[in-house]
């Protein structure tokens, strides 16, 4: 599967029906997914290992990883609407790809989250509603795996940077996109607003 291949497979993806802004619940853009699902591929942190997808909602990235070979993936999420979506996609995926995937969804806060995988993918709050949710998110991340690519806004790209530095792990590549931001909730005026979004790859120092 190529890279444009992969951004059409996950474009097909159902998303957030009715998005909770609490839980801030915006579709990870399908292009976006795959650049960072195809960087992660091509570095060996997806073929053949376990992956966990953190505040996954509708798992737009942890079917993404099983597309390119992961050899299972785990999706958390604190909201079981959004699980149950995401398993759709799962029988989605298997039904046009004559796929089995090894799918585990776990409902629960991302602090309940017990399990180790080679690479965690997500794209965690970004704690403008829940204050340090973005911080809770890479605290178990880093728990978690030895590496991790993870989505917060560019703003904060000089806090996310010290943190990952003060908690033993460094970052060994950051790539930014303008993220469009589609009018799905009451409070959004504009049909797409785009805001900078930063992506990390982070390692753990040994």
């Amino acid at each position: 599967m190529s890279k444009k291949e992969l951004a059409i497979a996950l474009s097909k993806l159902k998303v957030f029906e009715k998005p909770k802004m609490k839980l801030e619940q915006y579709p990870t853009d399908s292009e976006i997914a795959a650049e960072i699902l195809w960087n992660a591929y091509m570095k060996g942190d997806i073929e053949g290992k376990e992956i966990a997808d953190l505040g996954a909602g509708t798992g737009v990235l942890g079917m993404g990883a099983l597309l390119l070979g992961a050899k299972k993936a785990v999706f958390e999420d604190i909201d079981a609407e959004a699980l149950s979506v995401a398993k759709e996609n799962q029988a989605l995926i298997e039904q046009q790809n004559s796929l089995k995937l090894d799918a585990d969804f776990r409902v629960c806060d991302v602090r309940a989250f017990d399990e180790h995988v080679d690479t965690v993918i997500m794209n965690p709050p970004f704690g403008t509603k829940n204050e340090n949710a973005d911080t809770l998110f890479l605290e178990k991340a880093m728990e978690a795996a030895e590496v991790i690519y993870t989505f917060h806004k560019a703003s904060t790209k000089e806090y996310v940077d010290a943190f990952v530095r003060n908690h033993g792990f460094a970052i060994t590549d950051y790539w930014e996109f303008d993220w469009p931001l589609r009018n799905t909730m009451a409070h959004h005026v504009k049909r797409i607003e785009k805001i900078k979004v930063g992506a990390w790859r982070i390692v753990k120092v040994f």
